[in-house]
């Protein structure tokens, strides 16, 4: 286990700005958003050509082949986190100010299917049911009820949410007299479809590229990501959002995903700015010695998914943070993890 070092996380440090960022700022909600106008942009004109490009009859064959390998490059492996975790961002607290506040469709609307993002189905599935929820039974992306070091359950979860996950949704909302919300996903998901399958007639190999693969991974993401997260759960207080939830600090994945890795707090207080996290880390650390929170060190998500799903828990243990030294050893450490990912009925 690890001794807590200094954080190397991304916080708001106030700059002198350029031109181009007044400019940017006229349109922002808040100053420390300013890096999402940059992905933005850069999504906006590289992603975005790039697929109208893959549709044109006129592009040599060779030369779409290059396109298409570009796009699945920028989409999957350089923006696809930076804009999952901005759409989730700007989901808790709006991109843009009142006075340009139509703008806050453009992310989830328009870049959002490039990235295999329906629209409204994040923002009402995230807002709406998961936070209120909290990962407890009502949640219908909970994982209380999988073996949750288990690949085989975890498969179970994710096809689950892929074939029946807008239905569960449709039915949360149907019961709690959310309809607009429900109109809105049902909106979303058929125009989403419709876009597809029209797109399809003009060219299935772009659509394919462009929309179809990026949904599935998208998904896939998702729930990789949500298990992960809410992946050690303390049975006896599941609620508990110390006991649910665990934290990544300093590491390159909170740089490119926006302090995604602070999960704990983003339940303790789901619309604090994305800057904010270490700095309430640091300051609520006997909460998480109190609750005897899993806190890892130098690696992110995927990486704790990785060992997880192979039952690596050395590697887990090696990246823990032992906070005011709850744990006396790698090996009580481990049977903690193994503890808090048991099946709760």
């Amino acid at each position: 286990m690890q001794v807590l070092q200094p954080n190397t996380d991304p916080i708001y440090i106030e700059s002198p700005m350029s031109t181009l960022d007044r400019f940017l700022m006229r349109f922002l909600s808040d100053k420390r958003d300013l890096p999402f106008a940059y992905v933005t942009l850069q999504i906006t004109f590289t992603i975005i050509p790039i697929a109208v490009m893959l549709y044109l009859p006129f592009i040599p064959a060779s030369l779409w082949w290059i396109l298409a390998a570009t796009y699945v490059y920028l989409n999957n492996f350089t923006f696809k986190g930076s804009f999952g975790l901005m759409l989730h961002c700007t989901s808790h607290r709006k991109f843009f100010n009142k006075r340009y506040s139509f703008f806050n469709h453009y992310l989830p609307w328009i870049v959002g299917p490039f990235f295999g993002q329906t629209p409204e189905t994040y923002y009402s599935h995230h807002i709406f049911m998961h936070h209120p929820e909290n990962n407890l039974e009502p949640d219908q992306s909970s994982t209380m009820a999988y073996q949750r070091n288990s690949f085989k359950d975890f498969l179970k979860y994710f096809f689950d949410f892929l074939f029946l996950g807008l239905v569960k949704l449709i039915s949360y909302f149907k019961r709690h007299n959310r309809h607009v919300l429900i109109i809105k996903c049902l909106m979303g998901e058929f125009l989403f479809i419709g876009l597809c399958v029209g797109l399809s007639f003009i060219s299935l190999p772009a659509t394919l590229v462009v929309f179809i693969t990026p949904f599935i991974i998208s998904r896939f993401i998702m729930m990789l990501g949500n298990w992960t997260q809410h992946a050690f759960i303390a049975a006896e207080d599941p609620g508990n959002p110390y006991k649910n939830s665990i934290t990544c600090v300093n590491n390159n994945y909170n740089h490119k995903c926006w302090n995604d890795g602070y999960h704990t707090s983003h339940h303790v207080r789901q619309g604090m700015h994305w800057t904010q996290h270490p700095e309430h880390f640091i300051k609520t650390l006997g909460e998480y010695a109190n609750n005897r929170s899993i806190v890892f060190q130098g690696i992110g998500i995927l990486e704790i998914f990785w060992f997880l799903m192979r039952g690596n828990y050395y590697a887990l243990a090696n990246h823990a943070v032992n906070i005011n030294n709850q744990f006396s050893s790698n090996e009580e450490f481990i049977q903690h993890l193994v503890d808090r990912c048991k099946r709760i009925e």
